[in-house]
């Protein structure tokens, strides 16, 4: 199945996946480029940092696979195998960010956004009852096979 197939399954894990993959690069750039702003900012950059490390590791299984991590964190990610675990916890990051708006815009506003479309993905996914598809482009069943 190429990513063409996947995306006209009409399978909203799919999108929600990809945006979530779209959050790992944005976070850890947002975060980056916020670490160096009013002191107020930099608690929400250096969250915003952390959470493009534990969406990297939900998004994509097979590092779970090649990367040592310790017992603790893969039990940890593999508490969001399923689409209303994987909504809440973009809701969460994406408040997060949200809140960052006390210590002035900044554009970690984006951030916010695309986790929250992450989120919203993955509750209509779970909301019309579809079945969770990791993408095999991304370590979904066919590269986690392989490895193994």
């Amino acid at each position: 199945m190429t990513l063409g197939d996947e995306f006209r399954t009409r399978n909203f894990s799919i999108y929600g996946q990809w945006t979530g993959v779209l959050c790992v690069f944005l976070c850890f750039a947002l975060g980056v480029a916020n670490i160096f702003a009013p002191i107020l900012r930099i608690p929400f950059s250096i969250v915003c940092l952390c959470c493009s490390f534990i969406i990297i590791f939900i998004e994509v299984p097979f590092l779970l696979r090649i990367c040592p991590t310790s017992s603790k964190f893969d039990d940890f990610i593999r508490r969001f195998a399923s689409n209303y675990m994987r909504a809440l916890i973009y809701i969460l990051m994406s408040a997060v960010q949200w809140v960052s708006l006390v210590s002035g815009a900044s554009s970690l506003i984006a951030a916010a956004v695309f986790l929250l479309f992450a989120a919203v993905f993955y509750l209509l996914a779970g909301l019309k009852h579809q079945e969770f598809i990791s993408s095999k482009t991304l370590g979904g069943q066919g590269i986690a096979q392989m490895i193994v």
